[in-house]
């Protein structure tokens, strides 16, 4: 019954492409749908190594329940005097590091293309504060500007708990972002999981990412750094629009209730063209 259990549960962890969600929801199995360049290469990763992980748990499985029934005492009163095995010594050292190279081949470049950034469109700063982000825009001379938590008895039709803002970050489709991250006080990280993003913010230093969202839309990550009490509470929120409405919230200036207000009303129109497409 176990092994059985332990089957399905291996299938499902395989399966996990097709449960993925754009947030994080409660018994929700897999990585979010990917929409950036970036992610896109991680889910084939992470593909990959499932076809490699599943086939030696089952392997393992099946080896220890072979162990198990066979040699146990009851069925093998006379245990073997073998102190070793050359052949067998060689395999189980020889495969594993045969393995990780075929793994070491196909992450390397993935590494390499997360951390080489190329020419950027515009740069972003996110600083992490004990517990918000402030972010800048230093390319489209716009001011710093706050991002805080939306609190739960305050959370709108179309929000969520924890993770929506006041005041999200905003970028045009498809443009190249130069991602730079720091801290005030203590390390915090910007994690993106839609992105393929995850970053420390270290106080005194600044470290780089880079992104590209193919898709329009709202993602929505965390600080997935321990940071005090309030680490739960400093969500990320990104909105991802054209490059018209982007135009338009930055000359509405960022941080502002008139910049929200041009996301809103951009939002409000896209969605009644998708209800005269459907």
């Amino acid at each position: 019954m176990r092994f059985l259990t332990a089957i399905v549960l291996t299938w499902i962890c395989a399966s996990t492409s097709a449960f993925a969600f754009d947030v994080p929801v409660d018994g929700a199995w897999g990585l979010q749908p990917a929409v950036t360049p970036i992610m896109e290469r991680i889910t084939e990763f992470h593909t990959l190594l499932l076809w490699i992980i599943i086939p030696i748990t089952l392997f393992v499985m099946a080896l220890l329940i072979w162990v198990m029934v066979r040699y146990n005492s009851k069925s093998n009163p006379v245990p073997s005097k073998n102190s070793h095995n050359t052949l067998l010594e060689v395999v189980w050292t020889a495969l594993p590091v045969v393995i990780l190279i075929a793994i070491s081949v196909f992450s390397f470049p993935l590494l390499y293309y997360q951390e080489e950034i190329p020419d950027a469109d515009f740069t972003i700063k996110a600083t992490g504060n004990q517990w918000n982000w402030t972010y800048e825009y230093p390319d489209q001379g716009a001011m710093e500007y706050m991002s805080i938590m939306v609190p739960e008895d305050e959370i709108q039709p179309g929000q969520y708990r924890n993770l929506s803002v006041d005041y999200p970050l905003v970028v045009p489709v498809n443009a190249t972002v130069r991602l730079q991250v720091t801290a005030t006080d203590v390390i915090h990280n910007f994690a993106m999981p839609a992105f393929g993003t995850k970053i420390d913010a270290i106080p005194g230093r600044i470290n780089e990412a880079w992104f590209q969202v193919t898709e329009e839309g709202a993602y929505y990550g965390q600080c997935s750094e321990l940071c005090g009490q309030g680490h739960a509470f400093m969500p990320i929120e990104i909105r991802v629009v054209s490059q018209d409405t982007f135009d338009a919230w930055i000359a509405a200036e960022p941080g502002t209730d008139e910049s929200n207000a041009v996301i809103a009303a951009y939002e409000a129109a896209r969605d009644t063209r998708l209800a005269q497409l459907d």
